[in-house]
């Protein structure tokens, strides 16, 4: 069973398959793993280990996943019947009222869910230790963050509970735990996967679902499960060639790609780990035969984006907090938040319908200036997953707002441009710090690109197999 758990999702449904490991023997192990190492951890906040075991019995036989358990992101991820806290105490005896159609999706494929994972209040940092659940940990190193807000579920993958776990990024949440913890993440085109039946988009667009993973090869067949249209979504990606799983393996070509080391906005400080990491990612990349040369998009270094990129994430939040004082019968108040989700609604309580609207149209121009690049006939952007260094617990939520507020700018500077265009990008674990916490490089392809993105990440990954050490308290 130890070695089955080391199987990423797809080896551990062929596992099945081929009678080698049942389901329940699999689903045990991965609650033995769950109980093992989540008290120190902390990335699972609840848990429904006798309800997955006796829905062993329904799974669906055909489906490409049948058996393999899964672990879901407390925010988004709606599923009838189960507790849902969106990493906040302010939630308590709101229900849902049905399945997120990826869920539907999730189970369709026969995936068996064991609990949900630990995500800051509101998914509105990248750090999850929110107040009502304590601090996810790193595998790594216990005393660092595994980032957010996705965090719980990206230390859960990176330890060994499961081989994946659903995630969602709206300006990082997906790239910035995958790289903190040694993981894969892709974030989608916007549009690859529905939001419904709750949402139609989330923060005006920024957010995506997806998943954090060991492999690429998890990263796309998992996405080939949840993606599509469903009527009434708001956008819909571009077509793809055909199924993200067939495109591990196939011959990218030969790809014209720009790097960034240095953010050109010039207030994000130089951080020597990040710029090693792409440095190194860059010449791995053009001994495969690519075409690698510095530069990106001039856009990327607007001034202005971070202001209004702010602002839209804050009325988004506002109104959330205004949904959920309606759906629990009484209004939220400012001091039932969290610090730094009380600021934020505070000041987006001050901006007008005016206000939000200007920010989405400079939203547009902008995502077209950055477009131009792609158009100009480049293919990808290499660039940090993450803007600053691994950090401690505590390091982005220090009692001082401004500062905490400052560095969450830094860290996500690289990531929240790609989501304001809608664009996919993917976090692979090439690289380590002198004490050996995971630091992530991006690869950024046009929108409706991520046949390309996994092409590329599966090349990289035949020739510099990605490790996952911090599984071996497991062994």
């Amino acid at each position: 069973m130890r070695d089955v758990l080391r199987l990423d999702a797809v080896g551990q449904a062929l596992a099945i398959k081929n009678g080698q490991v049942s389901p329940r023997e699999l689903a045990e192990a991965a609650i033995a793993a769950i109980e093992a190492r989540d008290g120190e951890l902390n990335a699972v906040v609840h848990r429904r280990f006798e309800r997955a075991l006796a829905e062993l019995d329904s799974v669906p036989a055909g489906g490409p996943f049948a058996g393999v358990p899964i672990l879901l992101k407390d925010l988004g991820w709606r599923q009838v019947g189960e507790p849902y806290a969106a990493g906040s105490a302010v939630r308590d005896g709101v229900e849902v009222a049905e399945d997120g159609y990826g869920v539907t999706r999730l189970r369709e494929a026969g995936f068996v869910v064991l609990g949900r994972t630990n995500t800051p209040e509101f998914g509105s940092t990248i750090t999850t230790e929110p107040v009502a659940f304590g601090p996810t940990r790193n595998p790594y190193d216990p005393a660092y963050s595994a980032g957010g807000s996705s965090g719980g579920s990206a230390a859960a993958v990176a330890a060994g509970m499961v081989a994946l776990a659903t995630a969602s990024d709206g300006g990082g949440s997906i790239r910035i735990p995958a790289s903190l913890c040694g993981l894969v993440g892709l974030k989608p085109s916007r549009g690859r996967v529905s939001l419904g039946p709750a949402l139609g988009e989330g923060w005006s667009g920024f957010s995506c679902p997806g998943f954090v993973t060991r492999t690429v090869r998890d990263t796309a067949a998992a996405l080939d499960v949840v993606s599509g249209f469903h009527p009434g979504d708001p956008y819909d990606a571009p077509a793809l060639p055909g199924p993200l799983a067939a495109e591990v393996g196939r011959d990218p070509g030969r790809l014209r790609i720009g790097y960034v080391t240095t953010h050109p906005r010039g207030d994000v400080p130089d951080v020597p780990e990040l710029t090693e990491a792409v440095a190194r990612a860059a010449a791995l990349l053009e001994s495969l035969g690519h075409d690698v040369a510095p530069g990106g998009p001039e856009a990327l270094g607007d001034r202005d984006f971070s202001g209004h990129f702010g602002a839209i994430v804050a009325n988004n939040l506002a109104a959330q907090v205004a949904s959920l004082g309606e759906l629990r019968g009484k209004p939220v108040e400012l001091e039932e938040l969290e610090p730094r989700n009380a600021a934020m609604v505070s000041v987006a309580r001050t901006h007008s319908a005016v206000d939000h609207i200007r920010a989405t149209q400079w939203m547009d121009v902008f995502r077209r200036r950055m477009a131009t690049w792609w158009r100009a006939g480049h293919d990808l952007l290499l660039m940090p997953s993450l803007g600053v260094a691994p950090f401690p617990l505590g390091w982005i939520t220090p009692d001082d707002l401004s500062l905490a507020f400052g560095r969450t700018g830094h860290a996500v500077s690289y990531t929240s441009p790609v989501n304001a265009t809608g664009q996919p990008a993917i976090s692979l674990p090439l690289h380590r710090t002198a004490a050996g916490l995971p630091v992530g490089v991006q690869l950024v392809a046009a929108t409706g690109r991520e046949d390309l993105l996994i092409r590329v990440a599966a090349q990289i990954e035949q020739v510099r197999p990605f490790d996952h050490p911090a599984m071996e308290p497991l062994a």
